[in-house]
């Protein structure tokens, strides 16, 4: 996994077989990720690697991720939920999702038309970690082992991609994962089906 973010943007996260291979992910989207990385840069925000993707911040508080994926890059808010979003862009990256929102960018005239736009999402977001304003979650309806819990608090990527999972796949890891009656047997399960979860396959998909 990258520990720079000066190193995603030429060798990806590292967190697959394909980092620093032209197959990478962030070689489809060069252009797209460097003027987004100007905007986000130029809001003031510190940047720095975290959990392998450029990761920026305010008064050390994380505020948004910079990240290419296999159809898109995006600029992902860490409490997305609570933008006002005026123009509607903002998208969840699953149907449980309650904090992070998306907003996703196929092209670059489209950063070029949404630049204005872009920078006002961002300065809002910045006056929400300001303010200390914070996203009311909702329970869960199927109980997270702990395991799991301090997983996806801890790393907001494998968080994005776990929320973007059907909930019949959510369900399904979460049973498997809660099973064991040993911790570290959970932790196990958890590490070894997360690329399966990174690349958005259930647990039982081929």
């Amino acid at each position: 996994m990258n520990t720079s973010a000066e190193a995603y943007f030429s060798e990806g996260c590292g967190r697959c077989q394909l980092g620093g291979t032209p197959q990478c992910k962030v070689h489809s989207w060069t252009e797209e990720l460097s003027l987004l990385r100007k905007l986000i840069l130029d809001s003031g925000l510190n940047e720095e690697a975290k959990w392998g993707v450029p990761t920026y911040t305010f008064q050390k508080k994380n505020v948004l991720i910079l990240a290419a994926f296999k159809e898109y890059c995006s600029i992902s808010f860490f409490k997305g939920a609570l933008l006002s979003d005026e123009h509607k862009i903002l998208v969840k990256p699953g149907e449980n999702t309650q904090a992070g929102r998306l907003i996703k960018f196929t092209d670059v005239k489209k950063i070029k038309e949404l630049k204005a736009v872009i920078k006002a999402y961002i300065f809002e977001a910045i006056e929400i970690e300001k303010e200390g304003l914070v996203v009311e979650f909702k329970k869960n309806p199927e109980p997270i082992p702990e395991e799991l819990k301090t997983k996806l608090e801890n790393d907001p990527v494998f968080k994005s991609a776990f929320e973007a999972l059907t909930p019949g796949r959510q369900r399904g890891y979460i049973l498997y994962f809660s099973a064991p009656k040993q911790s570290i047997t959970r932790e196990s399960r958890i590490e070894k089906f997360a690329p399966k979860i990174l690349e958005g396959i259930g647990l039982n998909d081929r």
